[in-house]
């Protein structure tokens, strides 16, 4: 969309939405040089602003609780193998794997972040705890069939290991023998 476009969307609107905004920002960004009718159409905006025939409606802002405290315990839960083991292991993965089998916690203000923590702090901590745990046994199972499949390659297992590799991780894989 062009910014000549935009203006008069907002001038029609009487508002400047947060992805027109940024729209308009792009433009400009990656422009070497606005013509004559964006800068007029900047200014005619520029001055609807001020006068306030058009608003800039503000970017809503809210954060998922949950992640902060999935995150938190993965790390946590991870460190503490890598410390003991050799074992090395994708925090995000297992964040993931845990955030998508967790209800999310979203908040606007601090206030209903601390709410949304205590929430999960006393009601879903054992459920958090419980995913984050089978994410990482999933992430070590990955590993360890990995090294097995792949560990040892001679002339007459590749295609067996081919073979295991697509029945691990293509689940609909049908076997043929020719």
């Amino acid at each position: 969309m062009s910014i000549e476009k935009i203006v008069e969307q907002a001038l029609g609107d009487g508002y400047l939405t947060p992805s027109m905004e940024a729209e308009v920002g792009r433009i400009c960004n990656t422009a070497s040089e606005l013509s004559i009718e964006e800068y007029m159409a900047l200014d005619r905006l520029m001055g609807a602003l001020l006068t306030g025939e058009v608003v800039v409606l503000p970017r809503k802002q809210f954060i998922n609780v949950m992640e902060e405290l999935v995150l938190s315990e993965a790390i946590a839960r991870v460190a503490e193998i890598e410390e003991n083991s050799e074992q090395s292991l994708d925090v995000g993965d297992i964040a993931a794997y845990a955030l998508n089998r967790l209800p999310p916690l979203y908040a606007t203000t601090e206030e209903g972040a601390q709410f949304q923590r205590s929430r999960a702090k006393e009601e879903l901590q054992i459920l958090i705890s419980n995913q984050i745990k089978a994410a990482i046994e999933r992430n070590l199972n990955r590993a360890a069939q990995n090294q097995t499949v792949l560990g040892k390659a001679s002339g007459d297992t590749v295609l067996s290991q081919v073979s295991a590799l697509l029945q691990t991780y293509a689940q609909n894989y049908e076997r043929t023998i020719s």
